[in-house]
């Protein structure tokens, strides 16, 4: 999720495209496509080049409801995502597993690695293709303090990310598709060319730029969040931070970097 201030801003619900695309699979099954992020990553706009497809259906963050009533997190809006969302986790895996909605052929899943509570069973993924959007983590504390002063190590989702991505790479006997952050905004089609690939299905042009506003699927906690995606008509270009990791969070950051560059090692570039 991105931050952009506390209040509330209302966004047009932006028209998806209906132009056709051709798909070269010729398998019946769907492709389940879940993209394990932290927080204060590009999560939500590659929710949007993929929602952008005509092939493809999107859902935003579905465990979160779940983690906010099970947690007792206070974040913005809280209420009002738990009200509207489902706590259930095992109804959520069963939506997750289930028919496609609108009979897509892709259902693209974004999901935060911190909202996979250690009481969720596992094995459910074992359907999906489960893919890492990794960033780098000192530029994802400096982000996350100027909400959140103390986070704690959990709440950045490193560590999680690290534990789902050995569960998968044992399952599947093969490394999982990762992309980085940097690497998708200093070249969005290499990456998503590349991304593409490795979980089956053709790139699309549609995926490089997508309409202004927000969408039906976007979460509950979009008008809180959402306010620079819902600005923005395409991957926003990098731009190097050169602000540093507080002090007192030095042993988090050193924690979160060796996670982060365990799965840095195999980024698709």
């Amino acid at each position: 999720m991105m931050e952009f201030s506390d209040g509330k801003i209302e966004f047009p619900l932006a028209k998806s495209t209906d132009e056709p695309e051709s798909v070269w699979m010729v398998h019946d099954e769907p492709i389940r496509i879940a993209m394990w992020s932290g927080p204060r990553n590009i999560s939500t706009a590659m929710m949007r080049a993929w929602g952008n497809r005509s092939d493809t259906f999107v859902i935003d963050e579905p465990f979160y409801a779940y983690y906010l009533k099970t947690s007792g997190k206070e974040h913005p809006g809280a209420d009002t995502v738990i009200a509207a969302g489902e706590i259930d986790w095992q109804k959520v895996v069963a939506q997750l597993t289930g028919p496609v909605p609108n009979g897509k052929r892709i259902f693209f899943q974004k999901h935060m690695t911190h909202h996979l509570l250690p009481e969720v069973d596992r094995h459910w993924l074992g359907a999906m293709m489960n893919c890492f959007l990794i960033r780098d983590p000192r530029e994802v504390i400096v982000s996350y303090v100027k909400k959140w002063e103390d986070p704690a190590l959990e709440d950045l989702g490193f560590v999680q990310q690290a534990e789902i991505f050995d569960w998968v790479r044992q399952k599947i006997a093969s490394v999982p598709p990762v992309i980085d952050a940097r690497d998708v905004q200093q070249n969005p089609e290499r990456v998503l060319r590349r991304l593409c690939d490795a979980v089956g299905v053709e790139f699309s042009e549609s995926m490089l730029s997508w309409p202004l506003g927000l969408r039906e699927t976007d979460g509950a906690w979009a008008k809180y969040w959402y306010g620079e995606v819902a600005r923005s008509i395409s991957f926003q270009p990098y731009r190097p931070r050169d602000a540093k990791v507080p002090a007192h969070l030095g042993k988090i950051h050193e924690r979160c970097r060796e996670c982060y560059e365990r799965l840095y090692e195999y980024r698709l570039h």
